[in-house]
């Protein structure tokens, strides 16, 4: 077994027993249930289905209210955070979701250019739709998913962009926005579009009673889709490490090693170290650190002996030196703090299916 099969078992398995017991005052709480009651009621009221998954765990992300339900014209999958995932993986995911014969688009909802594409390709898919005969028709699209995918911030986005594109006036409407899950707590209505008038609903996030995929688990909690109180900041980092080690990332950052500028001064190395960004130094570590280890990394010893010296050394980019406090766990925050917001690397964790 190697130690990344152990790791996801180890964080499946304390999710698993939080879910099975109702052991959290964030898991499916009475609100989160009447939250996923609400959305299944509206499902067959609105025009459109946007589920709104995470580019990184586009299966994973998947949201189980919908899943009865077959693939049609009214459910678009929105893969969000595109700029946190792998560009080839997600290029494949969006083939394989094509060839599924599902309706689906890649968005960075911080990205105006990319929101604006997005509202074209909504209002495009709206246009087919069967047009009412009295009045002005109103077009209601429905954002939801799992908690933490970005559902708000795409709304505030798309009413943003689609209000100046209708070159209307008034205050604009804003959804709570959090980088921790389980923030949104109602349903709001925000308008993204004039002639025909379009809104979008913003949603609370929702995750099942129960999730019996131990991998599935360990996914979300990596990506920030379940609060951290539910799995510790060190476990999450040593299943980072233990995916990033066992890839070829680190191989892209060879050029930023001093270990073979052996010509150098140490104050010529202290100088080209100061002037390097800090995910340019842990950038630099870890490819240090994991190129010069030599072992058989599927063997679960091996890789906790290379994840251990991860840590090491990490303490030195980080600022933190070897005798502090609670040094691995800081390492840790830091570490998944870069992870989250992309400016260590871009990983995809699913893997799409092969599309033969």
């Amino acid at each position: 077994m190697t130690l990344n099969h152990s790791l996801v078992q180890k964080i499946g398995n304390a999710i698993k027993e939080v879910s099975r017991n109702r052991g959290s005052t964030w898991w499916y709480t009475p609100h989160m249930a009447a939250a996923s009651r609400a959305i299944t009621e509206r499902i067959p009221l609105v025009d459109s289905l946007l589920e709104v998954r995470d580019s990184r765990i586009p299966l994973s992300s998947t949201c189980e209210l919908i899943k009865h339900l077959s693939p049609s014209s009214r459910h678009i999958i929105i893969l969000n955070k595109k700029d946190l995932a792998n560009h080839i993986q997600l290029k494949e995911w969006l083939k394989y979701f094509e060839q599924k014969k599902c309706l689906v688009f890649g968005v960075n909802s911080h990205n105006k250019d990319n929101i604006k594409e997005l509202l074209n390709f909504l209002q495009a898919r709206d246009r087919e739709l069967p047009k009412i005969d009295h009045g002005d028709q109103t077009i209601t699209l429905m954002l939801f998913g799992i908690p933490n995918v970005g559902k708000s911030a795409l709304a505030n986005s798309l009413h943003q962009i689609g209000r100046i594109s209708a070159t209307e006036k008034g205050r604009l409407k804003h959804a709570v926005v959090s980088p921790h899950p389980g923030e949104t707590k109602n349903i709001s209505g925000l308008k993204i579009a004039s002639h025909p008038s379009i809104y979008v609903l913003d949603t609370p996030g929702v995750v099942p009673a129960e999730i019996l995929d131990a991998e599935v688990c360990s996914n979300l909690a990596l990506t920030g889709a379940l609060k951290d109180c539910l799995v510790g900041d060190v476990e999450l980092a040593e299943y980072f490490l233990s995916i990033f080690n066992l890839s070829d990332e680190y191989k892209k950052w060879a050029k930023l090693s001093l270990s073979g500028a052996d010509d150098c001064s140490e104050l010529e190395r202290r100088q080209k170290r100061q002037y390097l960004t800090d995910h340019t130094q842990v950038r630099r570590m870890l490819y240090e650190a994991v190129s010069s280890f030599n072992g058989d990394l599927e063997d679960e010893e091996t890789m906790s002996r290379l994840i251990k010296a991860d840590f090491a050394a990490l303490r030195d980019p980080f600022n933190l030196p070897p005798d502090s406090d609670d040094c691995v766990r800081k390492v840790a925050a830091k570490l998944l703090n870069l992870y989250w917001t992309g400016r260590l690397y871009h990983y995809t964790l699913d893997v799409a299916p092969s599309n033969n």
